[in-house]
């Protein structure tokens, strides 16, 4: 047992002891306050084309979203489950096999587009809404923390009718994100904030590439808005972003050069003399150019 006058020089002694420790801490980034995702816990995406775009090369927004948590000092696994042209009927078909056989921490659900998009073939909003619901209970009741995604835009134009339309399936989703207690991140509305629009409506392939699949833009949307459902900071958002635009060779800008036969003909001489294809010299020269414009 201590005695009386050893207690205070005890505690003295385990103030200076605790002291630098204390102050390496308050120097620490928060390990995230108010980030739900933790190091070591894994994230399913499931999804369809968009979403298995989203997984492959480095500006993905699934790559993208393990990208910006290490950024916050969250290191994650992702686990792909985007396949092209499924619906809701089909992802909850292979649930089992790509989701919760895998056994992820996390699922985020993008859902939606081609259950508008097909038409006919799509699925009409009450068969929607069970097989999300479906989908939903069974992550949870295997111990998967769900987070939904609202669907993107059909086109980029929320005018259109197939737009009008995938607003009654994404009011469901925000209905049943809130019922089910699933962190939800509302992509419709990000990207509608995100179009540049002129004479009363948005112009042309903005944040996609065809008006359905992202491009990196549209990743880096897609990404932003995902990483905000699971509560990263927005001081470490605006880290991940910058990040995510110095990435280089991210954007690809797609040319047609047009030029009478003679001159073609004088194009391929120039390319043959400097020992590679037409294309490919076509796109060195313009590379050179595009790389002497932008370091003006």
């Amino acid at each position: 047992m201590l005695t009386d006058h050893r207690l205070p020089r005890l505690l003295h002694l385990t103030a200076s002891l605790l002291a630098p420790a204390l102050a390496l801490a308050s120097w620490l980034p928060a390990q995230n306050e108010g980030l739900a995702v933790k190091s070591g816990e894994s994230i399913a995406f499931l999804g369809d084309s968009i979403t298995a775009g989203g997984a492959r090369g480095p500006a993905g927004y699934c790559q993208l979203v393990i990208k910006g948590l290490a950024v916050a000092g969250v290191e994650a696994k992702m686990i792909p489950a985007g396949v092209s042209g499924h619906k809701s009927n089909q992802m909850l078909e292979r649930l089992q096999r790509d989701v919760l056989a895998k056994k992820p921490d996390w699922m985020t659900l993008s859902c939606g587009v081609n259950d508008v998009w097909h038409g006919k073939r799509g699925i009409p909003l009450d068969d929607y809404k069970q097989n999300i619901t479906q989908i939903v209970d069974r992550a949870q009741a295997a111990g998967i923390k769900v987070m939904i995604l609202t669907s993107t835009m059909i086109r980029e134009d929320p005018s259109n009718n197939e737009n009008k339309t995938l607003s009654k399936y994404n009011a469901f989703l925000k209905q049943l994100a809130k019922a089910k207690g699933c962190r939800l991140a509302d992509l419709y509305s990000d990207m509608e904030s995100g179009l540049i629009v002129g004479d009363g409506k948005p112009r042309g392939n903005q944040l996609t590439t065809d008006g359905v699949h992202m491009n990196t833009l549209g990743n880096i949307m897609m990404a932003t808005g995902v990483l905000r459902g699971f509560g990263m900071s927005p001081a470490d958002i605006l880290k991940a972003q910058q990040k995510f635009e110095t990435m280089p060779k991210t954007c690809q800008v797609r040319t047609n050069c047009t030029m009478s036969v003679l001159e073609y003909k004088r194009l391929r001489r120039a390319a043959t003399a400097a020992g590679m294809p037409v294309r490919e010299f076509v796109q060195r020269t313009l590379q050179a150019e595009v790389d002497k414009l932008l370091k003006k």
